[in-house]
């Protein structure tokens, strides 16, 4: 969000390489969308958990999923844990 000149071409270099993703996916589509209606979909669904490819073509159709949690329990017993779950 600068506005030297290096921090202006960043920012139209940025712009260009998203308009150009976003075209390639509408144009990989089966589903006939909207370049506004595509941004709209994709800037609802930035963060859910779906396959792009099926989404893209099917995205009443293609449900979001659960990531399995990957998050471990404490080490240090007495840190944040409680008192009756002891890992030594």
């Amino acid at each position: 969000m600068g506005t030297s000149e290096n921090a202006l071409f960043i920012q139209i270099w940025t712009a260009l390489i998203a308009l150009l993703l976003i075209k390639y996916l509408r144009f990989k589509s089966t589903f006939g969308w909207s370049l506004s209606n595509l941004i709209a979909f994709l800037h609802r669904n930035l963060f859910t958990y779906r396959n792009l490819w099926e989404w893209i073509n099917k995205p009443f159709d293609v449900l979001p999923f659960e990531p399995q949690s990957v998050q471990l329990p404490l080490p240090l017993a007495g840190l944040g844990q409680h008192p009756a779950i002891r890992t030594t």
